[in-house]
């Protein structure tokens, strides 16, 4: 039987606030571009879980400056819940290594993550944050987003600096991951210290005003200490968006004790600090009523036209964790590891939201809009521990490959809004009429004036007015589960996968009811909320493998998803129904899926493959099953294939990507019928995706990425009987385009142009309120250092 390897320890990551100067950013390309301060070469990069070249091709194979490592081969994960290898892993995993972040030009997860199809993003809005929103498999993700294997709390708009790699677990896996995995759950793996002295910089210019730098230093202390260093300043526009910009700075730590024992300790802590023009995309034709609509439902304006204003809008996001993980080796067959984390999020912004206080109106030929807002506060604290018992041992001819695992955590959400009252602002015009909004008028609610050109915006309108922050709502969720997985093996053929997870999952808080008349908030009513929930989740999966480095298999899998979560938005404590339902404590919505999938590691390991088909079931949603009355019998279904791709084809050729098809319903929905039948929303039919690169001569490679998505519904504003204000985001083709040339082993260049086509899309859609275009063209030369 093989011997346990132990486990890579684990470091920390998240995110966001705050403003950064030019010279903030200077100062950090300063750091990248001055004296080493190591005088050992840089580790391999690239020795991130991507399959590579063989060893005999590494001396002349290299992307970006980095040499392909050619003794680690096939993507792994190191966590300790997965007890085989992936390719014997019987579930659709994605690594996206640190070398595509890299050569892709990605600064956040949405860029990630456009290089695995299957994954789209929603708007936010209808109490949804202005954060990251993935749909995996057509079920909204937001809430399952992990770093090193813990749940990462909060809306935010997460980094990239100081990732290793993402793991995508794709379909219910509440077994692995708790509560709200209905589609599959994302997992960020920081960057940790290495046995190893090394020190690489990266300075980005680009069109759009881009300057990017970071820094990564690592320093071995002695044989068993050492050190790490991660920093990051950034700031832009968004290509193709007036006055949308961004800037943030981030800095992580990191110790490890112990690297050559038995026993590792490492201690990380992580800051990023952020300061954004929020961007609510634009309107839907139906807030436009005259004028006709196209096949999208959204206006036909271009796609620089920006509804917010300089004077108000804001987003500024901020994270603080800290984490300290202990791996304990106790012999050659038995592991323990324990990990314990706090943190603190704030996701703080004031944003136009076009069209939301009322239709546009038309008067003397020209149409005229008032401004709206959406605004939150929303700070999170997390606190976090999980202990895993993980090895090896032998029944006779049969083996066990196991984890037991105890999770406890304890986040606290508030969620408060703001007034924004209009006191001096773009004038309406005279016979504008304010809509009701409740018992008292818009008039009342934002103030007077505010009000824009439909098709001429102008983002330097003036703005003064009361700002005012009202009570926050607050909601406490307390998680204790307990979880163990086998993995069985029959020989040198067979492995049997099982998996079972039982939480304890409570939450509790409060929630006020408020006024706004005049830019003051009044308290009408409190409203005391509290719900526990008890659940099970299991996994199941054959694996047959007709060599060593394939299988086939065939698995199952559950998810549970309570009440207050099921949209993604961890931010309300709604535990009870509504209509008929109001007292009922609703039930968690569950979710199965069936998996058949094959996987093979070819071409002496360097080019992993991959391909699936599942069908995934929602059941147990509130519905109206008559006029007035509510059961939990809504049922949603999504079924397809994927294929994947990842490494090398040949030592010159790299490829990774692959395609998704997905055809989803809402198969039952309320009893009036709106909806049913639909697709779900965010969930396109086709996805493709492939960043391929190629080393023409010896130092400079060429390549880029192809994506497609097609047509995508967003939502249907028919009301009851409805049906005909459906909103679609139409299908795309987006490329992007890659060059890196080695100057010398210490400094090469990548450029990247990013939408070369300057092709408009849509990238998200809000099927209620608006629609957001994705990024136009924009350039981006990279200097890389590295000693």
């Amino acid at each position: 039987m093989q011997k346990l390897s132990k486990p890579a320890v684990a470091g920390v990551r998240s995110q966001a606030r705050r403003a950064l100067g030019a010279a903030a950013v200077a100062g950090v390309a300063g750091l990248a571009l001055g004296p080493a301060a190591f005088a050992a070469a840089a580790p391999d990069a690239d020795a991130a879980p991507l399959a590579t070249a063989p060893a005999d091709s590494v001396a002349d194979n290299q992307v970006s400056g980095v040499q392909v490592d050619g003794a680690r081969k096939t993507p792994t994960v190191d966590s300790p819940k997965l007890t085989a290898s992936l390719v014997d892993t019987p579930k659709a995993i994605t690594v996206i290594p640190e070398r595509i972040i890299r050569q892709t030009a990605a600064t956040s997860l949405q860029d990630i993550l456009r290089t695995s199809p299957g994954i789209t993003f929603g708007a936010g809005e209808g109490g949804q944050p202005l954060a990251d929103r993935p749909f995996i498999r057509g079920q909204a993700s937001g809430n399952n987003v992990f770093v090193d294997g813990i749940r990462d709390s909060g809306g935010q708009t997460r980094e990239v600096f100081n990732l290793e790699q993402v793991e995508v677990v794709k379909g219910p896996d509440s077994a692995y991951s708790g509560r709200g995995s209905g589609g599959g759950s994302i997992n960020l793996t920081s960057k940790t210290p290495k046995a190893d002295d090394f020190a690489t910089g990266s300075v980005g210019v680009g069109t759009d005003e881009y300057v990017r730098a970071t820094v990564d230093l690592n320093h071995k202390i002695n044989d068993s200490v050492a050190v790490r260093l991660n920093l990051l300043g950034t700031q832009g526009n968004t290509p193709g968006r007036k006055a949308v910009d961004f800037d943030r700075w981030g800095i992580a730590p990191s110790i490890a004790f112990g690297l050559n024992g038995p026993t590792q300790v490492v201690a990380s802590y992580y800051h990023l600090d952020g300061n954004n023009m929020p961007d609510y995309g634009i309107p839907l034709f139906t807030k436009v009523p005259g004028v006709a609509r196209d096949a999208s439902g959204v206006l036909q304006v271009d796609r620089d036209t920006f509804y917010g204003l300089k004077d108000r809008d804001y987003q500024k996001t901020k994270a603080d964790i800290g984490t300290v993980s202990v791996n304990h080796q106790i012999n050659d067959n038995l592991g323990v590891r324990q990990v314990l984390r706090y943190s603190k999020t704030l996701n703080d912004y004031i944003l136009t939201n076009p069209g939301d206080a009322g239709p546009a109106q038309l008067i003397d030929g020209v149409w005229w809009m008032k401004r709206g807002t959406k605004t939150r506060w929303n700070p999170t604290t997390t606190i976090a521990a999980v202990t895993d018992l993980h090895g090896q041992f032998a029944t006779g001819a049969i083996e066990h490959s196991f984890d037991l695992g105890l999770e406890l955590s304890r986040e606290k959400n508030l969620n408060a809004t703001y007034s924004t009252f209009t006191t001096a602002g773009s004038a309406c015009p005279a016979g504008y009429v304010y809509a009701a909004s409740g018992a008292v008028t818009t008039r009342e609610t934002l103030g007077a004036g505010d009000c824009t050109n439909v098709f001429a915006p102008n983002a330097d309108d003036p703005w003064t007015g009361i700002v005012n922050r009202g009570p926050a709502n607050y909601n406490i969720t307390k998680t204790a589960a307990v979880y163990g997985f086998d993995t069985i093996k029959f020989g040198n053929k067979w492995l049997l996968n099982l998996g079972v997870r039982r939480d304890n999952y409570q939450t509790s808080g409060y929630d006020y009811t408020t006024t706004n008349a005049n830019g003051v908030f009044r308290v009408t009513a409190i409203a005391a909320r509290q719900g526990e929930w008890n659940f099970t989740n299991y996994q199941a999966g054959l694996v047959y493998k007709p060599t060593e480095s394939s299988s086939l298999y065939v698995s199952y899998g559950t998810a549970s998803t309570p009440p207050g979560v099921s949209g993604g938005d961890q931010n309300t404590n709604a535990s009870v129904g509504t209509g008929t339902l109001l007292t009922t404590t609703l039930e968690p919505e569950e979710s199965k899926s069936f998996e058949l999938g094959a996987k093979a590691n070819v071409f002496n390991d360097t080019l992993a493959l991959s391909a699936a088909l599942f069908k995934t079931t929602r059941e147990n949603a509130q519905i109206q099953i008559d006029a007035g009355i509510y059961a939990q019998v809504g049922e949603v279904e999504v079924k397809g294939f994927e294929l994947g791709v990842s490494g090398n084809l040949t030592p010159r050729w790299q490829a990774f990507g692959g395609y998704t098809y997905m055809d989803s319903e809402l198969v039952r929905g309320a009893y009036n019928g709106v909806n049913q039948g639909d697709p779900l929303a965010n969930t396109p039919k086709h996805t493709f995706s492939l960043f391929s690169t190629y080393r023409v001569v010896r130092g400079l490679s060429l390549g880029g990425g192809a994506y497609y998505v097609s047509k995508s519904f967003g939502g249907n504003q028919g009301g009851a009987g409805g049906g005909t204000n459906r909103v679609y985001a139409p299908d795309y083709w987006r490329f992007d385009a890659f060059a890196s040339y080695v100057v010398n082993d210490r400094v090469d260049l990548q450029l990247n142009v990013q939408n070369v086509g300057d092709e408009r899309y849509i990238a998200k859609t809000n099927g209620v309120h608006h629609a957001d275009p994705g990024p136009g063209r924009q350039a981006i030369l990279t200097l890389n250092v590295k000693y």
